[in-house]
Formats: C-alpha cells, structure tokens, sequence
C-alpha cells in the first residue's frame, strides 16, 4: 500500500534529508515494538480478544504460504502496538484540471504516486506546500505498508494494532495485499503493482472466508462488498465524467475558466448519487464515517488515488481465470504471466490488461 514511499526513503539518500530522517527513525521505532506473536500470545497482559485474534493471523499467515502460494519468510510474524490510528500517512497530489498522480522518484524503486510519512503533521505540512503550487492534495491513514521483503532480515512487517482488529475477511485480504508486493513488484509502475495487490487480496479473501471463515464472517463481508462495488461504480462514473471535462479543456482554450463550473456540477452530483447510495445501507451511521469524509473533501487527488489501485484489477481478473483459476497450478501460472507482463513497457502492460 502507500508505504512504499516510505521505503524510498529507506534505500536512497536522495530525498531531503528531513523527509529520509522521519522515515528512518518512523520505521525503526516501529520495528523496536514488534514482538514476536507467540510471545504477545502468551503474555497474561494480553487481552482475550488481540490473542483470538493474532491465533488467527497466523492461520491467515499460513495459509497464504500454502494457498496462495505467498512468500514464506519473517513477515506477519511480530505484532506492535503503535499506539497510533494509522501505520503511517499518504500524501497525493494532482492538478486540478488533470486526474494525473504528481510523483516522486528514487533510484532503488523508482517512482510512485504518493510520498508516505510516519508523521500526520508532517504529511499535512507536505500537502499545504503541494496546495501553495497549486494542487489538489489529499492526506489518507494508511493502517499497513511493505518494505517488499528486503528488510525480512530485520524481522520483516509485523502485524500492527491499525489493523489486527479488522473484521475477518478484511484482516486476510491485507495481509495478502502486503505479500503479494513482496512477490512482484515493478519499478515506476503504482498502478501495475497496486492492482495486482488487490486482485489478489480479493481472490484469496474470497477463498479464505469459503474454506475458513465462519457463515457470520461470510454474511458480512458479501454485505460489505456489495457496498464496496456500489460505490466503486459511483467513483469511476464521476472519474469518468471528470475525465471528459479535462480533455475537452485540452483541446478547447476557451474553457479556460468555464471548466471549473463544469467540475463543481459533477462534483455535486457525485456527493449527491454517493448520499442516496448510503441512504440505502442502513445500520450504525458510525461506520461509514471514514467514507463520507472521503466524500466530502474529494478532489482530483482523490480519484486519482482510487484509480491506483482499481483501475487495472478486471484485467488480473480475467487474467487469473485465463491461468486455470483458484488451483495450486492456477496460482504458480497466475504468478508467471503477471511476471510476464512485468517485463513488458508501461505502456504494454496496460494493453494486455486491458485486452
């Protein structure tokens, strides 16, 4: 997820130096709280329902090694408590007549559409200087980030308060998104790697609750996809409409001014499409208040964001069913037509996907 910046900073002097600080002295305080899950299970301080509950990320952890055929080694191993809401904060930015991602680059992983901080003040800080050029920014929680396996050495990811609490299917599709980076991972290419991240947190989730997950389990989370694909649907309609508005801009110099009218109508019926969808969903108005913040402060940063990690999933999708599907030999086949591709120009990448 977003804490790929953070690893840039990790592996290259080149950002600022307060930028490689914060993400150096972030991670390694992060690391000092991991404990292993065994002993976290084992202390009489621990609270029945985090003990459950780490027993079953190890199921979870096992099972992407011998079901999904996920790395094996020191990652989801250790627990840490950061006392904190969110494992660190994203920054994204982008123009405010384009849904293009400003990018940062550095010479290990190249670039990616977001700059990741262990810091909400800093990362807030950022996105008003990214605002005072010009941009529109959005600062998200992130609850996980992969260091793609080259700190496993070190004892790897570990669990994280932000996220171990999750319902049953969400705590098994993060920790399947998190590996699958530690599998396959391109250089200059967020969308490429965020999509297959979470095609195959959506393949393995889904075969986690129908092997493992209780029928409870499984009811909650068909309710929460369900919301989740309404509201996918309303964010690449109004992505779509914002995106003809641009490129009319582009080619028409008159709507130089009269665009923003344009925008600020779509804009308005997206949040009003967004408040009749959730009108419909009933139950505790609490929970969906992560999303209507969503709602009420997005911008072009916003969908951008969003298409990082949609944009390219159907074509995983069909790619996995192309490759035999949720066997054993349809995983390894899945995993090397996507590393297939991972050869292939940006550009073709994107045709094949999209084929």
């Amino acid at each position: 997820m977003a804490g790929l910046t953070l690893l840039s900073a990790l592996l290259t002097g080149c950002t600022s130096a307060g930028y490689y600080a914060q993400a150096v002295n972030g991670h390694l305080s992060l690391m000092a709280a991991a404990r292993p899950v065994t002993e976290v299970i084992a202390d009489p301080q621990t609270s029945d329902a985090l003990r459950q509950r780490l027993a079953q990320s190890q199921d979870i952890r096992r099972f992407a090694v011998n079901e999904l055929l996920l790395p094996d080694n020191a990652s989801y191993h250790r627990y840490a408590d950061l006392h904190r809401p969110s494992a660190v904060w994203s920054v994204v930015a982008a123009p405010p007549d384009a849904l293009v991602a400003k990018t940062w680059c550095y010479p290990v992983i190249g670039c990616a559409s977001y700059r990741g901080y262990f810091s909400e003040a800093e990362a807030r800080a950022e996105a008003q200087a990214l605002q005072a050029e010009g941009l529109e920014v959005i600062v998200q929680g992130v609850p996980a980030y992969s260091t793609l396996g080259w700190l496993n050495w070190a004892g790897g990811d570990p669990l994280l308060n932000t996220f171990i609490n999750y319902p049953e299917g969400e705590l098994a599709r993060l920790v399947f998104h998190e590996l699958s980076h530690q599998l396959i991972y391109v250089r200059d290419d967020s969308s490429f790697n965020e999509a297959f991240a979470t095609a195959v947190e959506r393949l393995g989730g889904r075969r986690w609750l129908a092997l493992h997950g209780s029928a409870a389990a499984r009811e909650a989370d068909a309710a929460l996809e369900a919301r989740r694909q309404a509201f996918r649907g309303l964010v690449r309609q109004t992505r779509g409409e914002l995106a003809a508005i641009f490129e009319k801009k582009s080619t028409d110099p008159s709507m130089d001014r009269s665009y923003l009218a344009m925008k600020t109508e779509v804009m308005a019926g997206f949040r009003a499409r967004y408040a009749a969808l959730r009108a419909g969903w009933g139950g505790d108005p609490a929970a969906y208040r992560r999303l209507d913040a969503w709602v009420s402060g997005a911008n072009n940063a916003s969908f951008v964001s969003q298409a990082t990690y949609d944009e390219l999933v159907p074509g995983f999708m069909r790619l996995f069913e192309r490759e035999g599907g949720d066997t054993p030999q349809g995983w390894r086949r899945f995993y090397d037509a996507v590393n297939q591709l991972a050869g292939l120009s940006r550009e073709e990448r994107r045709r094949a996907l999209k084929e």
